[in-house]
């Protein structure tokens, strides 16, 4: 099966966080050893996107954000022999890359891939010191994981996972980051058990499945917190079992007086500011465990209060993503079969051209769930 590729695309392009997204025609990429091309269907909308439009993270410029995606494979690279990919195949892609040769990799630590920090996340290339994207006069242009706020984006063989036949193209690329990284949160930060207490909070796009993965796991109490009575309402329809509005309420307290004064098991922090930090910390029974999985903003700090943690035995254990080869297969097939109800947490869906009025909207606290980028559109 052959596809006709054009010579250049479309994609939104970051030059100057002041100016902030731009759409220019570029090259179309191909892939090297060891990727494939997609075209692509949609891409996500993520708030750790926000960091790097903002200038708040340090990452070369002129690049191509856009890190959970959905597509076609309409190019394979050589090195796919025992993938299983193929022209034709509609994928999903994840935001953690793994080089899958690292001794973390070999670990099985996927969410550690050390090329995938030193050479994607710094420097905005792929693993053999390259970027795939460039501009028509041969301008390098960094690439934020795949770059799939384009037209067509290159992705290592990794991180990619076929779809099962019926899924929704334009919602599934949630599953690449949004979900993936809830279902890492609850599997493998937390390992969660049957008949835990929960509580998560901020209920934005990675919150809300992981409430949907915390449910399906069998936890016995869910508790979202937020500050949007809207966003706590479509936690309940999601799976929460009590909501608290942390503008309106004190969440120590709340939190206790759902739980016969006890606290929760695990606390889920899902945005990577100091008060969520303080909330999910506030959460915690005697023995608790407090599980961070939003990115703050450049080199920022949260307080901990040093003799609660120590006396009561408290845990914090960073959750960054998933195991990408082991786990993307398991988001989509719990997706497939309903678990995580991916379809109703995309809210927004934007043109290409209408990304960066997306991200302004997504810093304002204006996304309910997650928006994509649909390039129907």
């Amino acid at each position: 099966m052959s596809v006709q590729i054009p010579a250049t695309m479309r994609a939104a392009v970051l030059r100057d966080p002041k100016i902030g997204l731009q759409v220019e025609t570029i090259k179309t990429p191909h892939p090297r050893d060891g990727e494939v091309l997609i075209k692509v269907t949609a891409c996500g909308m993520c708030h750790s996107d926000l960091h790097v439009i903002g200038g708040k993270i340090a990452f070369p410029l002129p690049c191509v954000l856009g890190h959970e995606v959905t597509g076609q494979i309409v190019e394979v690279g050589p090195g796919n022999e025992q993938t299983g990919l193929h022209v034709g195949q509609n994928v999903a892609g994840a935001f953690l890359m793994p080089c899958g040769k690292c001794e973390y990799c070999a670990q099985g630590r996927d969410d550690l891939c050390a090329p995938f920090f030193d050479m994607n996340r710094i420097k905005g290339q792929l693993y053999d010191g390259h970027t795939r994207l460039f501009g028509l006069d041969n301008e390098p242009i960094a690439m934020y994981s795949m770059g799939a706020l384009s037209e067509y984006c290159v992705i290592p063989s990794t991180s990619v996972t076929a779809l099962e036949d019926g899924m929704d193209m334009v919602a599934g690329s949630i599953l690449g980051c949004a979900a993936l990284t809830g279902y890492g949160a609850v599997r493998r930060g937390a390992n969660l058990q049957y008949g835990e207490t929960v509580a998560v909070v901020a209920t934005g796009g990675i919150g809300s499945n992981i409430i949907q993965v915390a449910k399906a796991f069998g936890a016995a109490q869910i508790i979202a917190i937020d500050v949007d009575d809207e966003k706590l309402e479509a936690a309940r329809k999601l799976g929460a079992t009590d909501v608290v509005n942390s503008m309106k309420r004190n969440v120590r307290d709340e939190v206790l007086a759902l739980t016969n004064g006890r606290g929760v098991d695990v606390a889920f922090e899902a945005l990577g500011r100091p008060e969520t930090w303080t909330s999910a910390l506030d959460s915690l029974r005697d023995g608790g465990r407090m599980v961070p999985i939003g990115l703050g903003a450049g080199v920022q700090t949260a307080a901990v209060e040093i003799n609660r943690t120590v006396r009561r035995s408290q845990s914090i254990l960073g959750s960054y993503g998933a195991r990408t080869r082991q786990d993307l297969p398991t988001v989509v097939k719990m997706a497939s079969d309903g678990y995580i109800d991916y379809r109703h947490i995309v809210t927004r869906k934007f043109s290409l051209d209408q990304a960066g009025e997306g991200y302004k909207l997504l810093a304002q606290g204006k996304i309910q769930g997650r928006a994509v980028v649909d390039m129907s559109l």
